[in-house]
């Protein structure tokens, strides 16, 4: 039996991202994160390519974008939509999951989908470093993945 596991070296990836300027502070908190886990886990600056967008929900289009130009082994979601006294709350929610996931499925490249979804800027700020550098992770060992499914 052939088992593919867990590979997050970054080495020789190159990584888009693409975040939101919606929700600063917790935005650069995750970039922030997630920019030194990928480094940290061997890429190279020169490989990272940053893309910032008004809000979450302008975040698929670019991704798409993204994955298309087939310049990236994976692609990183960075944002944070947090409940105000609207519906407008689970309408960004979804439909910036929902596209997130339909560019993954359509382009196959993977991506991870660090935007935040919470109740309060607290919850937020609480998550930001760690999802951060989760992301960063999951775009590695994903695209670790597929490349060894070939």
């Amino acid at each position: 039996m052939k088992e593919l596991e867990k590979n997050l070296s970054g080495v020789g990836m190159r990584i888009g991202i693409v975040q939101s300027r919606f929700n600063p502070a917790v935005c650069e908190g995750l970039f922030g994160a997630c920019y030194a886990k990928l480094l940290a886990l061997g890429v190279v600056d020169s490989d990272i390519t940053l893309a910032t967008v008004p809000g979450a929900l302008e975040i698929p289009v670019v991704l798409l974008y993204m994955a298309e130009s087939e310049k990236f082994d994976a692609l990183i979601a960075l944002g944070a939509v947090i409940r105000g006294d609207t519906y407008h709350f689970e309408v960004v929610s979804n439909e910036s999951a929902r596209g997130i996931g339909d560019v993954q499925l359509s382009c196959g490249v993977p991506i991870a989908n660090a935007v935040l979804t919470t109740d309060t800027d607290e919850q937020a700020i609480d998550r930001m470093h760690v999802k951060g550098a989760e992301a960063a992770e999951v775009a590695i060992e994903m695209a670790n993945l597929l490349e060894g499914l070939k």
